[in-house]
């Protein structure tokens, strides 16, 4: 089981027993300076005041559980905008928007996409980029972002 899946099943119940979304988390080791960020999500939005109270309950559960060996600093942050895309649901539920996503492996020759979500079949992610389409295994992407459309 990776570190994130792991980190994943401690703390997502932790979020969803304080009624918020758990939308997902990036851990970034880095030595000294290692980086977990979680991101909540809900119906009437995320403030300052949720992410504290979200902070506080994972550190608590963090702390007895001791999953990460090395100090970290933990974030708690709404999805923005620019919201990350982490299960195929969240493809799904942000197809026809635009996206940048990039691979852990190159695919045809390249690791950076950004085009039209179409949306999944079965375990991939199909993405529409200059005419083409691309049906990208979830399990190549290593980040996928939503990219904000304002209108005019």
């Amino acid at each position: 089981m990776s570190k994130n899946s792991q980190l994943t099943e401690l703390i997502a119940p932790v979020v969803e027993s304080m009624g918020f979304t758990f939308w997902g988390l990036e851990f970034m080791p880095q030595g000294k300076r290692s980086m977990l960020r979680i991101f909540i999500d809900h119906a009437d939005g995320i403030n300052v005041d949720h992410c504290a109270q979200v902070s506080r309950q994972v550190s608590a559960v963090m702390d007895v559980e001791d999953p990460i060996a090395q100090e970290y600093t933990l974030e708690v942050s709404s999805p923005g905008m620019d919201r990350p895309l982490f299960t195929l649901e969240q493809f799904q539920q942000y197809a026809n928007h635009i996206v940048e996503l990039r691979l852990r492996m190159p695919f045809d020759g390249r690791r950076k996409f950004k085009g039209q979500l179409i949306g999944v079949e079965q375990e991939d992610v199909v993405l529409v980029v200059d005419d083409h389409e691309y049906l990208l295994p979830i399990e190549l992407i290593e980040k996928a972002n939503v990219v904000p459309q304002f209108k005019d």
